[in-house]
């Protein structure tokens, strides 16, 4: 395996922080920061502790693919932090650690899966590139 420029070393730091201090702090909160009065603190822990769960094999090893997609997931927590800051006064500070653990493993996240690529050789197409591609296929096929 190539090695890892410094630089993209600090990313991978950035993203594995953000990503297991928000599932960290997920489970924190549900279980005995503020757990629900009625659900089950235990249930909520794994319901909101799951979405995380599923990209942490990829980025625990540093994939960079797994990375960006991981960024997907982060939107629910993203919708989450913002919801509550605009309608919970009082779980307003636990949505603003949230937002910013969120934003850590999102930065971390995209800027490791861009650097590493690059170091990796790997590469998106251009659109412009991949639509060409696509009317050259499909105009071969016409014929």
């Amino acid at each position: 395996m190539q090695a890892m420029h410094p630089t993209t070393k600090l990313y991978r730091l950035l993203a594995l922080f953000g990503n297991l201090a928000l599932l960290a702090w997920i489970v924190l909160w549900q279980m005995s920061l503020s757990p629900h009065p009625h659900i089950s603190s235990t249930t909520l822990a794994i319901a909101w502790a799951i979405p995380l769960l599923l990209p942490l094999p990829g980025i625990l090893v540093g994939k960079p693919y797994t990375h960006a997609w991981a960024n997907f997931v982060l939107m629910l927590y993203f919708l989450h932090a913002f919801t509550l800051l605009y309608v919970d006064n009082g779980e307003r500070w636990l949505a603003v650690v949230e937002l910013l653990l969120t934003t850590a493993a999102f930065s971390g996240n995209i800027l490791y899966a861009r650097a590493r690529g690059k170091e990796l050789g790997l590469k998106l197409k251009r659109l412009s590139k991949v639509e060409k591609e696509e009317q050259a296929r499909f105009e071969s096929h016409e014929h």
